[in-house]
């Protein structure tokens, strides 16, 4: 289906059972809904799920001007109230997760609870070990540059993730080795229907923080945070520090060994999917 919110036309595929409760999933930066296939299986029977392409992502329209972080939270919430009409589950990673967080501290009558993946709640730039720029960065710059390339070329999805597949991740195997195959084929559907300029507020230092980390989270919720040993995980001390000081009854999770897609890894996956299948019993 396709809703209009701020001049934009947004792009948001439903399935499930319609009368069930329902599961809003947000995706991060680059990525499209495609990435979240893999969890329809497991919840179709029992509940409503819906996933949001963000402007200038996946299926939905290009947004005039520039991109800000706040536009994603205003997207989201639109979805809530045209779409849902009530309070939902948000399932975030990244940028996604950032604006899962922050839907939940402007509107919480519309948030049941939260699933937080590695979510951009940093206040500023994102940082790895010893305050140098988050490897993410790098790998940012890179597909900013090449994106338009790929577009440009005509180059098919299925040749991509053969370009994928033997391209390095950030442990240096190739994704083929670490990622999902279903993963890797949600990369390359994102790469070729982005609009590689909401990269730029990223790459630029000028992302606006949407998420009021000295204040509560007043809704139940699940951290996944990335293992701090690895360059890309965003979520790191300083983040688990003001969420133990202001949102004490969210659970933080580090997920040792994981960086920062978790549920595109072969090995991490499952816990991802445990740690939903948890929250929705609960929630």
């Amino acid at each position: 289906m396709r809703i209009d919110h701020d001049g934009v036309s947004l792009h948001v595929a439903e399935d499930g059972n319609p009368d069930g409760p329902v599961v809003l999933f947000l995706h991060g930066i680059t990525s499209c809904t495609d990435t979240w296939n893999w969890a329809l299986p497991d919840l179709v029977a029992t509940h409503r799920v819906l996933r949001l392409d963000f402007r200038g992502h996946g299926d939905s329209a290009r947004a005039p001007g520039t991109y800000a972080f706040n536009n994603c939270v205003t997207d989201a919430i639109a979805v809530c109230e045209q779409v849902i009409g009530g309070p939902a589950v948000l399932v975030g990673h990244s940028l996604g997760g950032g604006t899962a967080a922050a839907v939940a501290q402007r509107r919480p009558d519309l948030v049941r609870a939260v699933l937080l993946e590695d979510p951009a709640i940093m206040q500023g730039a994102p940082e790895a070990a010893d305050g140098e720029p988050n490897a993410l960065l790098t790998v940012f710059g890179m597909m900013r540059q090449m994106i338009p390339m790929l577009q440009a070329s005509g180059v098919t999805v299925e040749a991509l993730v053969g370009i994928l597949n033997d391209s390095p991740g950030m442990d240096g195997r190739p994704f083929k080795e670490s990622m999902h195959p279903d993963a890797i084929e949600a990369m390359a559907a994102g790469m070729l229907r982005l609009d590689s300029s909401v990269l730029d507020p990223v790459l630029e230092g000028t992302l606006d923080a949407v998420f009021d980390g000295h204040s509560p989270m007043p809704v139940p919720g699940i951290v996944l945070a990335g293992d701090e040993a690895k360059p890309d995980t965003i979520v790191r001390g300083g983040e688990k520090a003001l969420l133990a000081q202001h949102s004490p009854h969210i659970d933080v999770r580090v997920v040792s060994g994981a960086g920062h897609l978790i549920h595109d890894s072969l090995v991490y996956r499952d816990v991802m999917r445990a740690a939903l299948q948890e929250l929705l019993a609960a929630n």
